[in-house]
């Protein structure tokens, strides 16, 4: 109760000392699930908006997964699972954000790396559609249009009813070009493991 007294004042340093405490001494107790649910929701509620440094957002993905492992049949592990998908969304809305950035400056190379990091690393999340049309618009910038019709190829394979794909589709065809992978690049690595599964 005081861990959660703690909390509710948003004095989250406080309430995480106070469900660690709580976890140490007690780990069987059936208490301890929510103690460590509150120690993940500590740091989930401070998670502030994408522009800001994401390091309570990779302390809150691992406060929740301890939840999600340690007490799976836990009431609290299927709030902990949700929590848990939007921050790691957050994370690749961070890169998305970081993208765009250097994309608007012309920085095209630094711009794929961050994009290509949402498509490798974060592609459950909702922002994947987008990061693969960014890379078409990068690419093609670059004039690397084995790259871009490629990543036009896995956005049509996997959203092809999103106004991302269409706005690729229009980039690639009125430059001559189809969404279709080509070439022995990452994006025809991700576009055979797509397709063979």
């Amino acid at each position: 109760m005081q861990a959660f007294a703690y909390h509710r004042d948003r004095d989250y340093e406080a309430s995480r000392s106070s469900a660690q405490r709580y976890i140490d001494f007690y780990p069987a107790d059936e208490d301890a699930a929510y103690a460590q649910y509150l120690l993940a929701l500590s740091y989930y509620d401070q998670i502030d908006e994408v522009g800001r440094d994401q390091g309570l957002t990779f302390q809150a993905l691992q406060a929740l997964r301890e939840t999600i492992e340690r007490y799976p049949d836990s009431e609290y592990a299927r709030s902990a699972i949700l929590k848990f998908d939007l921050a790691f969304d957050h994370l690749a809305a961070k890169e998305m954000e970081i993208g765009r950035y250097y994309l608007r400056r012309n920085h095209f190379t630094a711009a794929i790396n961050r994009f290509r990091v949402v498509v490798e690393d974060f592609q459950t999340t909702s922002h994947t559609a987008e990061a693969l049309h960014r890379l078409v618009e990068a690419y093609l910038s670059l004039g690397l249009t084995d790259e871009a019709q490629t990543a036009g190829a896995i956005l049509g394979h996997n959203f092809q009813s999103t106004d991302w794909y269409q706005d690729s589709f229009r980039l690639l065809t009125g430059r001559g070009l189809e969404p279709r992978a080509l070439g022995n690049n990452w994006l025809s690595q991700i576009y055979r493991q797509t397709i063979k599964g």
